[in-house]
């Protein structure tokens, strides 16, 4: 009898606390917060650090302190999760003056037409495939958190 009350309470302990999954990455505030000041420090207008790959995506932190290019990704989704600052997005329209910066990567200087969206702390934004965006930045810094998603 007490084995079967000890099985029942392993079973129903399991049920309610899960046990943790492998693999898991948690990435804290803080842990965003020490990324972004690590790029801050290049005194650069632009900095990323790529932080984990998984199968179909990885994970960076970017920060940026001026407007960046325009770009469209053909086969990668953005998914940006704001850490600080305000930036607008311009998102859709067409590329101005493109050029190939890598397989499956178009560059340009701007973007003609598309939409545009206040992005502040706390705000996420999906982008697919294939469209075209470009990060306005009035006044630095902008720090970002980014979910590439490939194959798409």
């Amino acid at each position: 009898m007490k084995t079967a009350q000890y099985v029942f309470l392993l079973l129903a302990g399991s049920i309610i606390l899960p046990a943790a999954q492998p693999g898991v990455d948690i990435y804290t505030v803080k842990d965003l917060q020490t990324t972004s000041q690590a790029l801050a420090t290049g005194g650069k207008p632009f900095a990323s650090r790529e932080l984990v790959r998984y199968g179909n995506h990885y994970t960076m932190m970017a920060m940026r302190e001026a407007t960046g290019s325009s770009e469209v990704h053909d086969h990668e989704a953005d998914i940006f999760v704001v850490q600080n600052g305000k930036a607008t997005i311009v998102t859709g329209g067409k590329v101005v003056n493109p050029h190939t910066e890598k397989e499956g990567e178009i560059r340009g200087s701007s973007i003609s037409g598309g939409e545009r969206h206040e992005l502040s702390a706390g705000d996420i934004i999906h982008i697919p495939a294939g469209v075209p965006h470009q990060l306005l930045i009035e006044k630095g810094p902008f720090d970002y958190f980014v979910i590439k998603v490939t194959g798409q």
